[in-house]
């Protein structure tokens, strides 16, 4: 693998986006077929060099090799998981209207379908350096639907994001596709001119608030603005109904607590908020909690940054007036996260008890009544999962919090825990600013492919000058459905 210290120039910028277009028309050359075969090999090719990637990244970020093992056979079922959705074809919208009368009068003959935007720029994730970086989902998406890759290498771990572009690389060589499907910008300055360059049609991040909404404002001052699918974040709410804190709360404690700390908080779907009922049941929840974090100990984070920003943040949380310690998970070191539980008095929920802190703390706040409990939830703004615990006996309340939940979050987890975020058609994570940039739009599961295309409406264009999807008698199309006069019509 070859190395790269120094910062990418604006002539090598001009360079990569050059290769980067001619790349887009390999891409829509090859078809979908071309594509899924592409994603497929690229899977492979990670999971042929499984031992230097997890290598690599176990050396950058502190994180454990089981934990880099199951995060990269994400990344290859991502990779594969877009290649069935490339054949499905059912992304593309493609719909038909032939001419004819209507009660408005004669109809020309329209045809529509999405189209690939064209080379997209990624900024991947500290927390995630295989699924949400240089091979990541906004990576698989985005080559999916036809759109080269230029992607930002991340400061926290550079070495795999060089050695992931390098097994792409080889994978997209072995499909029979040129390498420079994707690659690799370096340097915070090459990051910002990367956003502003006209090749670059969109954009994917995921990261803090304040690097995102500085990204955001360049793409959208641009002369010709770009759409910008950032996920940043936001405070993940959890709320317990009384009944469920009754019948399950030395459970959900157990859950809970697994959930705020796992990977040592660093997860942008970890609970941040636990809202309990008042009285004897909620404060068993509460004390159970208490004794699973004193059991725990001290985790290493991804880096002295973080770990310092979790430090200050944390010293922040403890400082304000009504907030009081439960339990610690140990002494706090240099570059290591000590789990925390926080109690905060209702009427302190503001400012930063209602800020998302990166890393292994959870704060816990009593309310009295329903209507309580749907004030408080109102203080706290939109996020990416707002999660519901209750019986059949809560159904009046909890029915309440959902109709909440489901207006300023973009998953709502019914009696689970909102870490982990399944790769599937179904899934949804995204959410209200200032979770992500755009709620229309997923940065996991099949949907994610929508964001790097757009519509292209064809009237009377001649069959031979039509997309194969749209002809009416396509030559590889098989199973493709599409709408036809109105009809939802399998291609036969």
């Amino acid at each position: 693998m070859t190395t790269q210290e120094t910062d990418t120039t604006p002539a090598g910028l001009d360079d990569l986006c050059a290769r980067a277009d001619e790349a887009a028309a390999e891409l829509a050359a090859i078809g979908r077929a071309g594509r899924a075969r592409l994603l497929r090999s690229t899977a492979r090719s990670l999971e042929e060099r499984r031992a230097d990637l997890v290598a690599a990244a176990a050396r950058e970020t502190s994180l454990p090799e089981q934990r880099l093992n199951g995060e990269l056979t994400r990344t290859c079922y991502q990779l594969d998981l877009f290649a069935g959705v490339v054949e499905d074809g059912a992304y593309l919208e493609a719909t038909i209207d032939h001419a004819g009368d209507t009660p408005m009068g004669p109809r020309p003959d329209l045809r529509r379908m999405l189209l690939p935007l064209g080379p997209v720029a990624v900024f991947g994730a500290s927390n995630f350096p295989f699924a949400f970086s240089v091979p990541g989902g906004d990576t698989a998406s985005a080559l999916a639907a036809g759109c080269p890759v230029l992607a930002k290498v991340h400061e926290g771990h550079p070495e795999t994001s060089l050695l992931s572009r390098e097994v792409l690389a080889a994978g997209a060589r072995a499909a029979g596709v040129t390498s420079d499907v994707v690659n690799l910008v370096h340097g915070r300055e090459a990051g910002v001119a990367l956003v502003a360059h006209p090749a670059v049609q969109a954009v994917g991040f995921t990261g803090s608030v304040g690097a995102g909404r500085l990204l955001f404002d360049v793409a959208s001052s641009r002369p010709s603005p770009i759409p910008f699918y950032g996920e940043l974040g936001a405070l993940n709410t959890f709320v317990v109904c009384p009944e469920a804190a009754r019948a399950r709360g030395e459970d959900i404690a157990a859950g809970l607590a697994s959930s705020f700390t796992l990977g040592v908080g660093q997860f942008c779907t970890k609970p941040g908020m636990a809202l309990l009922p008042a009285g004897p049941y909620g404060q068993a929840v509460q004390d159970a909690l208490a004794a699973r974090v004193k059991e725990m100990g001290p985790g290493a984070m991804l880096g002295e940054r973080i770990a310092d920003a979790y430090r200050r943040g944390t010293q922040e949380l403890r400082g304000i007036e009504g907030v009081r310690v439960l339990a610690t998970g140990g002494e706090e070191a240099p570059g290591m996260g000590a789990p925390l539980l926080l109690h905060a008095d209702a009427g302190s929920l503001a400012g930063a008890l209602t800020e998302e802190c990166f890393g292994p703390v959870l704060v816990v706040a009593e309310y009295t009544s329903a209507e309580h409990l749907l004030e408080l939830l109102a203080t706290f703004g939109p996020a990416l999962t707002g999660t519901v615990h209750a019986e059949a006996a809560d159904a009046d309340l909890s029915a309440r919090v959902f109709a909440h939940l489901s207006g300023v979050v973009g998953r709502v987890v019914w009696n689970g825990y909102p870490t982990g975020v399944a790769v599937a058609w179904g899934m949804h994570h995204g959410g209200p600013y200032p979770a992500t940039t755009n709620a229309l739009h997923t940065s996991v599961g099949a949907t994610a492919i929508r964001r790097w295309l757009r519509p292209i409406s064809l009237q009377d264009v001649p069959q031979e000058l039509l997309p194969d999807e749209l002809r009416d008698a396509p030559a590889a199309a098989a199973g493709l459905v599409r709408r036809v006069d109105g009809v939802l019509t399998p291609v036969e």
